[in-house]
């Protein structure tokens, strides 16, 4: 059997992919799942998939998952030691959804040689990315990305030869402000920003994929995934989210990988590649559909975009300090702090602050550069405060 380890088991990358292997007990075997803070939920998962070992991060929340998995055989840990043991431990996959620069050092750690991991968090590439890739390779650990837009562009890349490939684009659903006007938007709240019209996630990532910020860490992580320059990606919006990702070779030729949006169908590829897996996930009907649509991004209305392009182009720290930025910018008007396009506002000033740099090259100096960065987000706070909704 292939064990499988899942990092974030508690979130929507963990959930989809408890969704899979439930439909595939005779080949697959659990050996560790790694939760935040819900305990009482990583310990009703560890005891229904049979896990071996139950990790939560948080260390408040050590003493209940030890209670909840009392007599079951489960062996069980919490804090960051922890987490790093259910990383390492062996199994042959490692799902790694951990969301946040929080799922770098798990994730650095469950490398191996010959193990497959399965990378749903985007800020390992985005703050680390060249030291992430390169750390794969020289251990010999094999990446599979499980975003859909990026297994997508996984797929496609197959096609044809590198050499070959002029452009490869990632799509965009446009999120609940698609055809809003810029004053309507710089008064949406959390509730508004958090109603996505195609995805079930989490938090972060449906605000950062109303803002449009979702698609700039993606295009940064497509950059180091693939080694696809700059200048080569695209980001294009497509609000049925059918089409996941399209790479364009140079005799005019576009190759583009369709489905139904569900996560647990790229999870289903990562785990079962070079084979195919039957999934639960409702099959794509396009005469049902009756038309797909797609248009540029603007960046005037989602400013968040603009700004990761540039630190795309930029390298070095920039994709960091954006990436640290952004997550304190987020939570700040997840709590109601900040407006909508305060979001926006710190990250550009965040960059305009900190100290500039080659890219990291180790776990270490992401984290340093991270903490720079979040350091000088949450000074701005009291200043863009007043402009919340």
């Amino acid at each position: 059997m292939t064990s499988v380890s899942i990092l974030g088991a508690t979130g929507s990358v963990g959930r989809s992919t408890v969704r899979v292997l439930e439909g595939e007990r005779e080949r697959f075997r659990v050996e560790a799942v790694a939760g935040g803070r819900d305990a009482a939920g990583l310990a009703e998962l560890a005891i229904h998939l049979g896990a071996k070992f139950a990790a939560v991060a948080d260390d408040a929340a050590g003493a209940e998952l030890k209670a909840r998995l009392a007599g079951t055989g489960i062996a069980c840990g919490a804090g960051r030691t922890a987490v790093l043991e259910a990383a390492a431990r062996d199994a042959d996959i490692v799902v790694a959804g951990i969301s946040g620069i929080a799922g770098l050092e798990p994730t650095v750690a469950a490398f191996r040689a010959g193990r497959r991991i399965g990378v749903a968090n985007k800020e390992c590439l985005v703050a680390a990315g060249a030291f992430f890739t390169a750390e794969a390779e020289r251990v010999g650990a094999e990446i599979f990305p499980v975003d859909s837009e990026h297994n997508a562009i996984f797929q496609a890349l197959s096609a044809g030869p590198r050499a070959a490939v002029e452009k490869v684009q990632i799509t965009a659903s446009g999120g609940p402000f698609r055809t809003a006007p810029r004053e309507a938007i710089a008064k949406a709240g959390p509730a508004a920003a958090l109603k996505h019209p195609n995805w079930s996630m989490g938090a972060k990532i449906t605000i950062d994929s109303a803002t449009l910020m979702n698609k700039g860490l993606e295009l940064i992580e497509a950059h180091h995934l693939f080694g696809v320059p700059p200048e080569q990606l695209e980001v294009i919006v497509h609000p049925e989210s059918i089409v996941h990702g399209l790479v364009a070779f140079e005799d005019g030729s576009v190759v583009a990988v369709l489905a139904m949006p569900d996560m647990a169908l790229p999870i289903a590829h990562c785990l079962s590649h070079p084979g195919r897996l039957p999934t639960t996930c409702r099959k794509l009907d396009l005469a049902a559909l009756g038309r797909l649509t797609f248009e540029a991004p603007d960046l005037d209305r989602f400013p968040c975009l603009s700004l990761a392009l540039s630190a795309l182009g930029e390298g070095g720290a920039a994709p960091t300090i954006l990436n640290g930025a952004n997550e304190v910018a987020v939570a700040a008007f997840l709590e109601g702090r900040i407006g909508f396009y305060g979001i926006s506002a710190i990250v550009e000033e965040t960059l305009a602050l900190a100290t500039r740099g080659a890219a990291p090259a180790s776990v270490a100096e992401a984290l340093q550069l991270d903490a720079e960065a979040r350091r000088i987000a949450l000074s701005l706070l009291p200043k863009f405060a007043a402009k919340a909704s």
